[in-house]
């Protein structure tokens, strides 16, 4: 089981982040965490549902092209009025590509759904420049909290 660490934001609102085995198990994981967050957020159902997409989507993307034994999961409030989900995996040299998949592929969608679902998305090479040593493929949406 994972241990979920719990920081404050300049928001005021707690980020949480988890490490996880990189499996396809996890993006399960990344879901929950996504819909946690958001719902001690008190943000809607629907933006909470659409964070626990795009962070699975993000998860499944680092599986399958990241490299290392685990990979780590974050869902922070960047804004008041938003919410950001991130994958860290240890490939800095596979950049996310967005891609238009053959009609008949089996898979290949991911980064286009996520284009699709998020306001913004994107990723940053962590590490000094000449040693990058991971990266971080993240995604916001907008959101307000639900009202009282």
């Amino acid at each position: 089981m994972a241990m979920t660490e719990i920081r404050p934001r300049g928001t005021g609102h707690p980020g949480y982040s988890e490490t996880h085995p990189r499996t396809a198990r996890t993006a399960r994981a990344a879901r929950s965490l996504a819909r946690t967050a958001c719902a001690t957020w008190a943000i809607p159902p629907e933006t909470a549902e659409a964070a626990a997409l795009l962070l699975g989507e993000l998860v499944s993307n680092a599986v399958r092209h990241g490299q290392g034994p685990v990979v780590r999961l974050k869902v922070e409030r960047t804004a008041a009025d938003r919410v950001r989900v991130a994958v860290i995996d240890r490939a800095p040299h596979r950049v996310p590509q967005l891609q238009d998949p053959d009609p008949c592929a089996l898979s290949g969608r991911g980064l286009r759904i996520v284009d699709e679902v998020s306001e913004r998305w994107g990723y940053d090479l962590i590490g000094p420049t000449a040693q990058r040593c991971a990266k971080r493929v993240w995604a916001e949406l907008a959101t307000r909290e639900n009202p009282s």
